[in-house]
């Protein structure tokens, strides 16, 4: 059986630390993108537009797994323009993905998408999977992207989907920006403080995908997250523990809502809004977390690297 996983989106941050996990474990890795073709550190970039049949296709035909990371960054005003941007990448992507699938001779067994857990909205209850979907543009997007992924299928391959939380990465992805704040006594409680901050290690949710990829048993939607969600107010107090720091002053909500529309050009509503994204399959299935532990995953992140 082929050993080569094409990874739609592979050019960003979960892709960038997917990548190499593959290659060491000896599979092929194929990046769907939209920058120049090349053969880089053994992996190969292929183009597509994330829209249209291509002859990116010809790459599914015959992989092992298709990953598809593909979405533009929600990281920005919601304006009109951005807004159809935001949920036209997730969808057609997904849409095309399929297109490629059903027309290959040899289809893959595997097809895993991401997902958000901003699907159950602004909440402060715990979340499982079975959980009702929640309101507001998020989770709107969350909610068609899964239908797109859910809405097709084919006899031979399994689809599995994560709703993923904050992803703690060493380098870049959303612990970069609180780390400066810490560094300038500015990494206090944001606005009330008690919106909830599902997190998970970039370790844990490369072993979840590899998971997927590989288990034919694990098929449908998982909540990517770890077991126990802190609030903000115990995240930033636990970060500015690891760095050394003892006291920020707070965010208070106007001036988040000043500051991220003047400074940082994104919605208030990334940083003010949150949920508790529980994994109740992944841990009733034998799901071991690494990083349970906020502190030690940031101190693993923040002081190992």
């Amino acid at each position: 059986m082929s050993r080569k996983i094409v990874i739609a989106g592979g050019s960003g941050l979960l892709g960038q630390y997917l990548t190499p996990v593959l290659q060491e474990k000896g599979y092929e890795v194929t990046i769907l993108s939209r920058g120049k073709p090349k053969i880089e550190n053994g992996v190969s970039y292929v183009y597509w537009d994330g829209e249209t049949i291509g002859d990116w296709a010809k790459e599914i035909d015959g992989s092992y797994a298709v990953v598809n990371f593909t979405g533009r960054s929600i990281n920005c005003i919601y304006t009109k323009k951005n807004k159809e941007e935001i949920i036209n990448s997730r969808v057609n992507s997904v849409n095309i993905l399929w297109q490629a699938i059903k027309q290959a001779k040899t289809a893959p067994q595997a097809f895993v998408n991401a997902g958000a857990l901003a699907i159950y909205g602004n909440t402060r209850e715990k979340c499982n999977e079975d959980s009702p979907h929640g309101t507001g543009f998020s989770a709107k997007v969350c909610q068609l992207w899964e239908e797109a992924f859910y809405g097709q299928s084919h006899p031979l391959v399994r689809q599995t989907l994560f709703r993923i939380g904050i992803v703690l990465t060493p380098e870049a992805g959303a612990l970069e920006p609180l780390k400066k704040l810490v560094k300038l006594n500015l990494g206090g409680t944001v606005g009330s403080g008690k919106q909830y901050f599902s997190w998970i290690h970039i370790e844990d949710m490369i072993r979840m995908i590899i998971r997927a990829i590989e288990d034919e048993s694990m098929q449908g939607t998982y909540n990517a997250a770890t077991p126990k969600a802190p609030t903000n107010k115990e995240f930033m107090q636990t970060i500015r523990k690891v760095m050394g720091k003892r006291f920020a002053p707070p965010a208070p909500t106007p001036f988040v809502w000043l500051g991220a529309y003047l400074f940082m050009r994104t919605e208030p509503e990334i940083v003010l809004e949150g949920r508790y994204g529980y994994p109740k399959r992944l841990l009733n299935e034998g799901f071991e977390f690494v990083y349970e532990d906020l502190e030690r995953a940031l101190n693993n992140l923040i002081n190992n690297h």
